[in-house]
This record gives C-alpha cells, sequence and structure tokens, in this order.
C-alpha cells in the first residue's frame, strides 16, 4: 500500500499579533538594616594622625619701662545731713504778726515715738477803712504717739486749739454811724476745740486698719458741738481680684443758744452709719476698683431716716509706660457738715447755723497723666458731678432796729443749701529737676447750674496756683506762689431781715491776685533767717463780702534746730 500525502506548517503571510500578558501586583517588602552611628571602614590602608606640638620663639627684649603700682581713685564723700528731732520757730512781722512755732520729737525705744507740736499765728490787725477791731489769734498745739511692732502698729494723737476772730466786715449801711458807736460793738468772737483719735494697722490680716476720731467745739456764744468719726477697712484676696470693705460711722451732736436776730437756738444730731464693698484688679498696666457705697442716714432730733447708694468706680490704664496714662470712674458718698467745717472755711460765721449733710449723688470724671520726662508732670481732668443740699456761705441781712448781737450788723455769714450741679475743668503741671528747683502751675474752671437759688454764692468760676522752690546757692533758698482767684456772686443786703422792708441786690466780689515770696539764708546747720512777703500786690482785696484782707505784708524771722 503506498500512500503520498502533502503538508504545510507555516504560511510566509500570516501576520504579527501582539500578545499582553496581564498578572496581579504583589508588592514585597525587603528586610531594613539600621545604619551603625560608627560605620566600619574596610579600607586596607589606614591612615595615622600626627602629633602636633607647639613651640614660642622667645626672643628677648631690653626695656627700661617700668609700671607703677595701681592706686585706687579716690571717690568725694557727700557731706551726710545731719537730722534733727526738733526745730523752734519764731517771726514778727508789720500789722505786729507774730508767727512761732516748736516741733520736738522722743524716740522712745527702736519701735516707739513721741511727738508734739506748737503753733502760734496772730495778728493785731490795722487794716486800712476797716472801723472794728480786726485782730485775730490762732494757737495750736497737737501731740502723737506711735509704736511699730512687728505685726501690728498703732498711734494715739491728740491737741487743742484756741482761735480768736472780730466780725469787723461792716457794710457800707453803716457808714453814717459816729466813731462812739462803731467802738461800743463787741464783735469779737472765740472758737474753742479740742480732739483726740488713733489708729491700728495690721499685717497680712484680712483686718487692714481702722482709724476713729472724737473732736469737741465750743465757742463764746455757748455753741458746742461733738463729732465722732470711725473707719475700719477690710481686704479678702481672691483669685484675681481683692474684696475690699470700707466701712463709715459719724456721729454729729451740737446746739446753738440763739437763732438769728433773736430767734430760739436750734439742736442737731446725725448718724451715719455706711459700707463701700468693692472688687480691686491690679496688674502691671491696668489697674481697676469696682465698688458702690450705701449710707443709711438719721436725723435724730426729727426722727427722720433715708437710705443712699452711690458709685465707686475707678480705673486707670498705662497706654504708654509713664508718658501716658488715662484714667477714669465715678465717685459719690454722703458728706457730713460740721459747725467746725464751716469755721475753718469762713470764720465769720453766724453761731446760728443750720446744719445738716451733703449728698454727693455723683461724680463722673476721666482725665490724662503721666510724665514727659523724669522731671516733667501733667495731669488733665474734667468731671461732672451732682449735689444734694450742697452748703453755700450767704451774707446776714442788715435789720432796720437795733441789734443785739454783735453778728447782727450784716457783718457774718449764714448757710444755704441747695441742688447743684458742677461741670470742672482742670489742668495741672510740674517740674522738679531736682532737690533744688521746684516748678509747679494748675488751673480749674468751674461752672454751676442751681436748682433754687439765683446764683452759687461765693463760689468761684476759676482758680490758679503758681508755685516754685529752688536754691541759689548752698546757703540761700527761695520760693514764690501766685494765686489767682475769679469772680463771686454775693448777696449784698441793707435795711431788711425779718422785719420791715428792705432790699437786696446781687452783687459780685472782684477776682484777685495774691503773690507771695520767701527768701532764707541757711547760717549752718542748726541756724537760718528768712523773710517773707505776703500779699505782694497790695490789694485789700476781699475774700468774702465787705471783709478786705491786709495790705502788704512782711515777716522776718529765724529758725533754730537742736536735740535735746
Amino acid at each position: 500500500m503506498l500512500c503520498i500525502t502533502l503538508a504545510s506548517a507555516q504560511d510566509d503571510n500570516i501576520g504579527t499579533e501582539v500578545v499582553n500578558i496581564v498578572k496581579p501586583y504583589t508588592p514585597t517588602i525587603s528586610d531594613a538594616f539600621k545604619v551603625k552611628e560608627t560605620p566600619v571602614l574596610n579600607d586596607s590602608v589606614t591612615t595615622q594622625k600626627k602629633e602636633v606640638s607647639y613651640e614660642i620663639f622667645s626672643v628677648p627684649v631690653a626695656s627700661t619701662f617700668t609700671p607703677a603700682k595701681g592706686r585706687a581713685a579716690a571717690v568725694e564723700k557727700p557731706k551726710p545731713l545731719k537730722l534733727y528731732d526738733n526745730y523752734a520757730t519764731l517771726g514778727f512781722g508789720n500789722y505786729t504778726s507774730i508767727l512761732a512755732e516748736l516741733y520736738s520729737n522722743f524716740q522712745i525705744s527702736r519701735t516707739d515715738n513721741a511727738g508734739f507740736f506748737l503753733r502760734h499765728n496772730s495778728s493785731q490787725g490795722g487794716i486800712d477803712d476797716v472801723r472794728i477791731e480786726n485782730k485775730y489769734y490762732d494757737t495750736r498745739l497737737d501731740g502723737n504717739y506711735s509704736s511699730r511692732q512687728k505685726d501690728i502698729t498703732y498711734a494715739v494723737d491728740g491737741g487743742i486749739e484756741h482761735q480768736l476772730f472780730n466780725w469787723y466786715g461792716l457794710p457800707s449801711f453803716y457808714d453814717g454811724l459816729p466813731d462812739e458807736t462803731i467802738d461800743a460793738i463787741d464783735a469779737q468772737q472765740t472758737y474753742f476745740s479740742g480732739y483726740v483719735g488713733g489708729s491700728i494697722a495690721v499685717e497680712d490680716s484680712f483686718f487692714e486698719q481702722i482709724s476713729a476720731n472724737l473732736r469737741f467745739l465750743s465757742d463764746s456764744y455757748s455753741s458746742s458741738e461733738f463729732n465722732f468719726v470711725a473707719k475700719p477697712e477690710f481686704a479678702f484676696p481672691l483669685t484675681t481680684f481683692t474684696l475690699k470693705i470700707d466701712g463709715d460711722v459719724n456721729y454729729l451732736s451740737g446746739s446753738f443758744d440763739k437763732g438769728l436776730f433773736g430767734l430760739n437756738g436750734m439742736n442737731y444730731s446725725f448718724l451715719n452709719i455706711g459700707v463701700s464693698p468693692s472688687l480691686v484688679y491690679v496688674d502691671e498696666d491696668l489697674s481697676l476698683s469696682l465698688g458702690v457705697a450705701g449710707y443709711v442716714g438719721l436725723d435724730n432730733e426729727n426722727s427722720d431716716s433715708n437710705f443712699y447708694v452711690y458709685p465707686r468706680i475707678n480705673v486707670s490704664y498705662r497706654l504708654v509706660d509713664e508718658l501716658l496714662i488715662v484714667y477714669g470712674g465715678a465717685d459719690g458718698g454722703l458728706r457730713q457738715n460740721t459747725y467746725y467745717d464751716f469755721k475753718e472755711e469762713n470764720p465769720f460765721v453766724s453761731p446760728t447755723l443750720w446744719v445738716m449733710p451733703t449728698s454727693q449723688l455723683y461724680e463722673a470724671f476721666g482725665g490724662l497723666k503721666g510724665k514727659l520726662s523724669n522731671s516733667v508732670g501733667y495731669n488733665i481732668r474734667a468731671s461732672y458731678g451732682k449735689e444734694e443740699n450742697k452748703a453755700l456761705f450767704q451774707a446776714n441781712p442788715v435789720i432796720d432796729v437795733t441789734p443785739t448781737e454783735a453778728y447782727e450788723y450784716g457783718n457774718s455769714f449764714s448757710v444755704v443749701y441747695d441742688d447743684v450741679n458742677t461741670l470742672s475743668i482742670f489742668g495741672e503741671l510740674k517740674v522738679e529737676v531736682s532737690d533744688a528747683f521746684s516748678l509747679g502751675a494748675s488751673g480749674e474752671y468751674f461752672g454751676y447750674t442751681m436748682t433754687n437759688e439765683p446764683e452759687a454764692w461765693n463760689l468761684p468760676d476759676f482758680k490758679a496756683t503758681i508755685f516754685s522752690n529752688f536754691d541759689i546757692t548752698e546757703q540761700i533758698y527761695a520760693g514764690v506762689s501766685v494765686f489767682y482767684v475769679g469772680e463771686r456772686n454775693s448777696l449784698f443786703t441793707g435795711d431788711v431781715g425779718i422785719f420791715g422792708d428792705g432790699m437786696v441786690v446781687f452783687g459780685t466780689l472782684d477776682s484777685y491776685i495774691d503773690a507771695n515770696v520767701h527768701l532764707g539764708y541757711r547760717v549752718n546747720d542748726r541756724l537760718s533767717i528768712f523773710a517773707k512777703g505776703s500779699n505782694l500786690l497790695g490789694e485789700n482785696y476781699e475774700k468774702w463780702q465787705n471783709y478786705p484782707v491786709q495790705g502788704i505784708q512782711g515777716l522776718l524771722g529765724a529758725t533754730y534746730k537742736f536735740d535735746w
């Protein structure tokens, strides 16, 4: 059997095929090897470090220089200032004026001290064109004792004062009276007062301190007054703030033997109790006090009571270090007027006053202060406040019958009360180059809005002060002060009072300038002599209606320092 088969396994025109093989990616992580901090060199040749040696090539140099032995520079020591515990001053001037002072301090132990201060100032009068005796005396003696222990400090003080004044301000209504009638008027008023007080301060305690004072006053017209004041202070430190609580207790009791123009006398008695809590925060730039004051006022004579609430807010922020500090707040309180305070401000009041407290509802204020340099400081302040029953001095009227008392000739002052809104703008500049020179100036403008009274009696619309103290040499020192007081409105009365018909005229007291200078010479550490001049412009201006002051006044005296 024979078979022939032809087969072909490949065609030359089969073409090209592309085949893509897809396989899932399976990653693997190789083993990690830590790099050695000190690698090992597998170098066949290792280079050895060569040792380096240093040598000084010293060459001698011929020299004839021989250094001198060192000596410290001498420092000139200032002469230590000798301080004395006591001094005495005595001076005499025109108008037969006398100034005398004696101060003494005793160091009982390292912690205890005691001292006293005696002062006398008097003049025999002699004011031009004044027909009534116008001399005055003012003598005061104060004593104190203090002790500073480790955790407590306490002090006790007391004093007495005797003052003599004359109601010499007769109005022009009496110009026609003969000298015999004027000379017969005994216009003398005498005040006698005394006080005793003390304070206790405790360290590291919520009870910080308490101060108390009891004062007595009487006059030659059988008037009398007692005033007790106590002010405790507490502080409780909190996390960020400090809680402060201040107390205020004021008890006043007094009487006047007679009323004006022979009316019956009057008694007065008040008890005011207040508490003022506040939160205080202080840091490097900010000082903040947020508080309120509450008072209970009791009028014991009239069986009346009142409750008062006042703001106590103060904030101060330092904007530019000491250069610019902005401050502001609102304040208020119950201020108890007293016969003592009235006669201190105006000694020519009549012993027939109506005494009551003044309620300062608020006084909102704000300002800027700081230092323009290390020696120049400034303060600018504006405020607006409202007071209820603000006390104003008003001239007593003249009567058309023969007065029975020396203060009934229209030559004394009474007190009237009114609700007053007050706008104040204040500016101050101080320059203190050193202990040898200082200069200051301040001024304040006032604007008043009255409720009942037509004018703000005897309150100035502007006040200004300029002062300077300086050393001319080490032995010679001097000082200058100038005071300006603007116009004041006053009530000029004539031919009236509670009797008959009369005339009331609103008048204005002129503004005045009072220039003063003093000059001193230090003879030695103990003795110095001085001269003082007052009212150098020679104006017999009226500080109060119908009360001209003395003209140019000069005083020459000496001060001696000593130790017992």
